[in-house]
């Protein structure tokens, strides 16, 4: 299976097998066009006798009018010997078979609530102001200290642990985070586990003695901010309907300052709407204020909410990714480079075959447990009942849905076997797909269109970066 597509004036082919890219010329750029077009035709597979005869020559034939026989001549030979090497046209890896079924019921990630309430009003929340549909509550010291016993005791022979404080905003409870933290710390030394906490705050709370905790023991920190101050302030507020970019925009930046002089990773974190479709120009501020990490994600939300993005807004969200692009090309041209999280791509493949085609494991190595101890697949499902999978405080847990959410990898959906990006998106979210279509095994279509899109910018910066010798 291979993709192809340009970027500025790169034509790309990737196989999306082996994760090999490719830049080719004219000549090679149609024959490959002519090969996408025929696996593509309905009832075509890989390894069918279709596709064994040599496509390339039929290719030849076809352009023969366009280019010169030499140069396509010269192409398919080129070609040939980056399959005959399996860096095109290459098929599933040995053992493929064997798919992420069988990896076992172990827990290596948690997502935990420290707050079901906020201190925000953001239109979009999911979380419902972080009370998520139930009554607002703290996690208790002793609740959390569960959780982590929880994870020690199902991480099975897994060294490496994670740990996320989540909300509504976890810092309205941060003797407890802090507390549950140095109990961590201390309670990993006897099974030779490491736990890696990360932190996503609004930044209301965000102060110096907060500050100065999450940059000793955080690994990782998410900070929100949509952006220009009329884009955050139209959807984030304040209990009593005010702005919060004024509010929080100094404690942001001083954070972010303390985590760039340590190089510690965090991201600023922002979400675009149907209210600000121009999203490059809140990216674009973001960087100018001084933030080297910046993500902005599209909202998923009911589509009769007057801020919702829909299929529609294909065309336009799409050039303005194309801006976007230009944008992180010129800074980086400029010496003034940031990282956009979405074009932020590993050519090497990064990950196992195995994690990427089953993704982010919700459900099966990620769990959330909120402030009572309830454990959910992920945050995302918390407060729904349907999909509640026991409390850290039960003596022994069976995930009950640990098979339903093991097999939906992008190899059992339908709509993901035969997509290119499957293994770099792994499916998508699995939450955003069953709010929409009320299956996780039915991909989230605007999601998986937008991810297709960021992608293929993605690859495109990392491979002009590559050559024009210029830091990835």
């Amino acid at each position: 299976m291979i993709h192809i597509y340009k970027y500025s004036d790169l034509n790309i082919a990737l196989d999306v097998y082996s994760g090999a890219v490719h830049t080719v010329s004219e000549a090679a750029y149609g024959i490959l066009s002519y090969v996408e077009l025929v696996q593509a035709a309905p009832g075509n597979t890989m390894g069918s006798e279709r596709e064994g005869a040599d496509i390339f020559a039929e290719a030849i034939e076809k352009l023969s009018g366009k280019f010169e026989k030499s140069e396509l001549d010269e192409a398919a030979e080129e070609l040939r010997e980056l399959a005959e090497k399996g860096l095109l046209q290459s098929g599933p890896p040995e053992g493929f078979a064997a798919s992420p079924e069988n990896r076992g019921a172990v827990i290596k990630a948690m997502c935990l609530h420290a707050a079901h309430d906020c201190n925000m009003r953001c239109a979009y929340c999911f979380a419902e102001a972080g009370g998520y549909s139930g009554e607002k509550s703290l996690l208790p010291y002793e609740t959390g200290k569960a959780a982590i016993d929880f994870l020690l005791g199902h991480s099975g022979q897994r060294r490496n642990l994670e740990v996320d404080f989540f909300g509504g905003e976890p810092l309205m409870n941060f003797d407890a985070v802090r507390q549950i933290v140095l109990y961590a710390r201390e309670a990993e030394k006897k099974p030779g586990k490491n736990i890696r906490f990360t932190i996503t705050t609004n930044g209301l709370l965000l102060d110096d003695e907060a500050r100065a905790f999450i940059n000793e023991h955080f690994y990782n920190a998410v900070i929100s901010l949509d952006g220009r101050r009329e884009t955050n302030d139209r959807v984030r507020k304040t209990p009593d309907g005010g702005g919060t970019y004024d509010l929080i925009l100094d404690n942001l930046l001083e954070f972010a300052r303390s985590r760039d002089i340590d190089n510690k990773l965090y991201y600023v974190r922002g979400t675009y709407t149907s209210w600000n479709k121009d999203f490059a120009k809140d990216v674009k501020h973001l960087a100018e204020l001084g933030f080297k990490n910046i993500s902005m994600e599209p909202v998923v939300s009911d589509l009769s909410l007057p801020y919702s993005l829909s299929e529609k807004d294909l065309p336009e969200l799409y050039e303005e990714y194309d801006r976007l692009a230009r944008l992180c090309e010129e800074t980086g041209q400029d010496g003034k480079p940031f990282e956009f999280f979405h074009f932020k791509v590993d050519l090497s493949q990064g990950p196992c075959i195995f994690k990427r085609v089953a993704g982010c494991g919700a459900g099966t190595e990620y769990i959330a447990v909120t402030p009572s101890g309830d454990i959910y697949p992920c945050h995302r499902f918390a407060g729904d009942a349907k999909f509640l999978l026991g409390n850290v405080h039960d003596e022994i847990f069976e995930n009950p849905m640990y098979g339903l959410f093991n097999e939906a990898h992008v190899e059992s959906k339908p709509k993901c076997r035969g997509c290119w990006a499957k293994y770099y998106c792994s499916g998508g979210c699995h939450a955003n797909a069953y709010f929409e279509n009320g299956s996780i095994s039915e991909p989230h279509l605007l999601s998986c269109e937008l991810e297709k899109k960021r992608l293929e910018l993605a690859i495109g910066i990392s491979v002009s970066d590559l050559l024009m010798d210029r830091p990835a």
